[in-house]
C-alpha cells in the first residue's frame, strides 16, 4: 500500500502541484494549515505561533513533508517580515518536533524543504558539503535546519531539500521574470552575470515523492537542476519561448535596490549549486536543459 503523507504548508506555490502528483500515483494525502479548507484533501489546523498541532492529523500518517515557510519574495524585508520569515520556518519544524516527541503516531520519515539560500552567494560551485554562508537567507536556512535535524532525536528519519528557484507557471520567480518579457520590456538585472540555480516543478515534486520512499536517503540533498544559467541567460530564454525580443538595457543594480532594499540580493546575486548528489541516489532529473523546461509550461 502507498504511504499516507501529510503536507504542512500545501497552499504555496509547491503544494497544491505535489498533491496532486501524489494522488495520481495512488498515495493518501492530508494536508496542514493555518485554516480549514473546503475541498476533496483532509485538512487539519495548526497554529504556529501558539505550538497547537491537531493530533489527529497524523491518524495513520507514514511521512510528513514540510513546505511551511513564508515567502520570502511577497514582502519588502522590514524587521517584523524577517522575522516572520525565520518564525515561520524555525517555529512549525520545532511544532512538527513536539508533536511527533509526544503523539501517538506511526510517522518513520519527514522530508523538509529547505533552501539553497543556506549557501549564501557566490562564484563557486556549492555541494551539500559546503558552509552556510552568512547573510540573512543563509541564517535563516541554518537555523531552520537545525531545528529540523531535531527530529532525528525521534528515531525519525530525515531529508532535507535545499530548493533552487522553481520553476512553474502557476506564480513564482518564473511568472514574475516572464511579465516584463511578455510585454516587450524585458531586459537583464543587474550586471547580468549572475548564476541562478533553477529546478522544474515537476522534478522538484518528484524529488520530495523519492524521498519519500528511498529509504537509503538521510540528510540534506540540494533540489536543482545542475544546470545553472546566468540572469541574462535565463531573460533571453524566456524571450525565445515568449517569442518577444529582450532589447533593452540592464536594469541598473542601484534603481533595484531603490525599489527592494536589502531583498534586491535575490536578483542581483547569485549563485551555481550542485546537483551531484541527488543524481547519485539514481533519480533522473526529466528537465536539465533551461528552453525544455520553460516550453513545457504556458507561459
Amino acid at each position: 500500500m502507498s504511504k499516507k503523507i501529510l503536507i504542512t504548508g500545501a497552499s504555496g506555490l509547491v503544494g497544491p502541484h505535489l498533491t496532486g502528483m501524489l494522488l495520481q500515483k495512488g498515495y493518501p494525502v492530508v494536508h496542514v494549515g493555518r485554516t480549514k479548507r473546503a475541498g476533496k484533501i483532509p485538512a487539519f489546523v495548526w497554529d504556529v505561533s501558539k505550538g497547537e498541532l491537531d493530533a489527529a492529523a497524523l491518524e495513520g500518517v507514514d511521512a510528513i513533508i514540510n513546505l511551511a515557510g513564508a515567502g520570502v519574495a511577497d514582502k519588502r524585508w522590514t524587521e517584523s517580515r524577517k522575522r516572520e520569515i525565520l518564525e515561520s520556518r524555525t517555529k512549525s519544524s520545532a511544532l512538527l518536533y513536539k508533536t511527533l516527541a509526544s503523539a501517538r503516531h506511526n510517522v518513520t520519515t519527514v522530508v523538509s524543504a529547505s533552501a539553497m539560500g543556506y549557501y549564501g552567494f557566490g562564484e563557486k560551485i556549492f555541494t551539500e558539503e559546503s558552509k552556510p554562508g552568512s547573510d540573512f537567507l543563509a541564517t535563516v536556512t541554518k537555523q531552520w535546519e537545525e531545528e529540523t535535524d531535531k527530529i532525528n532525536d525521534l528515531s525519525i528519519r530525515v531529508v532535507k531539500l535545499r530548493i533552487g528557484i522553481v520553476l512553474s507557471d502557476k506564480g513564482g520567480a518564473l511568472a514574475e521574470m516572464a511579465k516584463p518579457v511578455r510585454w516587450g520590456v524585458g531586459s537583464p538585472l543587474g550586471n547580468g552575470s549572475q548564476y541562478l540555480s533553477w529546478i522544474h516543478i515537476d522534478d522538484l515534486c518528484s524529488m520530495f515523492i523519492k524521498a519519500v520512499d528511498d529509504e537509503t536517503m538521510q540528510g540534506v540533498y540540494n533540489a536543482v537542476s545542475g544546470n545553472w544559467v546566468t540572469n541574462k541567460e535565463m531573460t533571453q530564454a524566456i524571450g525565445k519561448v515568449l517569442n518577444r525580443p529582450v532589447w533593452l538595457p540592464n536594469v541598473p543594480g542601484f534603481v533595484l535596490k531603490l525599489m527592494l532594499g536589502e531583498m534586491a540580493n535575490l536578483v542581483l546575486l547569485g549563485s551555481r549549486v550542485s546537483a551531484d548528489k541527488i543524481k547519485q541516489t539514481g533519480f533522473e532529473l526529466q528537465y536539465t536543459k533551461l528552453e525544455e523546461a520553460l516550453k513545457s509550461f504556458k507561459l
